[in-house]
């Protein structure tokens, strides 16, 4: 009989660091053909980001001056400009959304050819110490991990970043007492995501070392199945898979206790900085130095704000999963 997959754990159960700048580069040299759909992707990015601030500015202007003087006329013209900005949002994403993927699928299709015609140059012993079926992951699994993190994670992050940094100074703009109040606390934000990235990096790199066993363990028992029916190892067979199969059961599960568990404490975070605004801007309101108007509008940016670092957490997640 062939080793059982149990004993194929090599570097997949090993936990790489948080961030390798080196592979970074080397994903980034994949991409540098589609240059100009990247270019395109990142400007629409950009654009949306900048749409991203008419909302609330809108609101404001509704609020504090339309309504108040009883215009009409303005709220429509308000109302109207709020459906061109919604309008032209969705169009961005969705160019954005195309761009990107033409971008990961044309890197992965890229990538698994140089992949394979590497493995075919390969000499036969390393054949003899690697199972088909973890090499057949690695040429599967481990490329599609990195199409998430190309279409998601690459021009993507940077839109992000420029979003976040957008919607940060026009906070301070606003009114820098109630920006200070909404940063409170991006420090546990940042704590509580750095902390949730390490465990689940650890749980990524099982989950991918229980796959490639089921795998390896699936193509050495089908491609040996007449050893296995003249021996009559039918139910030692079945019972090592069921094995295989729970302990990636049980790397799921924990991969998604940590997912439980981190979004409900961004949630709490996201709730605890919005009350903070609340009561920060109550004093300025009554002193006629705040109106409702910019209060609205400030806790429709607060809102916002913390939407870009969730989403470059879930991009550190995906990065890790490459790793």
């Amino acid at each position: 009989m062939p080793p059982s997959a149990t004993a194929y754990q090599q570097d997949d159960d090993i936990a790489g660091s948080a961030f390798d700048l080196g592979l970074a580069k080397r994903l980034v040299a994949y991409a540098r053909p589609y240059g100009l759909l990247a270019a395109g992707s990142l400007g629409i990015l950009l654009v949306d980001g900048l749409l991203q601030l008419a909302g609330p500015l809108l609101t404001r202007h509704v609020i504090d001056v339309a309504v108040p003087a009883a215009n009409g006329a303005l709220v429509v013209r308000d109302a109207v400009l709020f459906v061109v900005v919604l309008t032209a949002q969705f169009v961005a994403g969705y160019g954005e959304t195309v761009l990107t993927a033409l971008i990961g699928q044309r890197v992965m299709r890229d990538m698994r050819e140089q992949l394979f015609a590497h493995v075919q140059r390969l000499s036969i012993p390393f054949f003899d110490r690697n199972p088909v079926g973890r090499l057949v992951t690695r040429l599967t699994q481990d490329i599609e991990s990195l199409n998430e993190l190309f279409t998601a994670g690459g021009v993507a992050g940077f839109g992000d970043l420029f979003t976040l940094v957008a919607i940060g100074v026009l906070m301070l703009v606003i009114d820098w007492r109630l920006a200070l109040a909404a940063f409170g606390v991006v420090p546990f934000i940042v704590v509580v995501s750095h902390v949730f990235q390490q465990r689940v990096r650890v749980a990524y790199r099982d989950i991918r070392g229980k796959l490639a066993r089921i795998n390896a363990f699936l193509q050495e028992r089908l491609s040996g199945m007449r050893v296995v029916q003249v021996f009559g190892r039918e139910a030692d067979e079945r019972a090592r898979f069921a094995a295989l199969n729970a302990d990636h059961l049980q790397a799921h599960l924990t991969s998604i206790t940590y997912y439980a568990l981190y979004f409900p404490a961004i949630e709490i975070l996201t709730t605890v900085a919005l009350a903070t605004v609340i009561v920060t801007s109550t004093r300025g309101v009554h002193g006629g130095t705040l109106t409702i108007g910019t209060v609205a509008a400030f806790l429709q940016l607060a809102r916002r704000f913390y939407q870009p670092l969730q989403d470059l957490s879930r991009i550190a997640v995906l990065q890790q999963r490459t790793i």
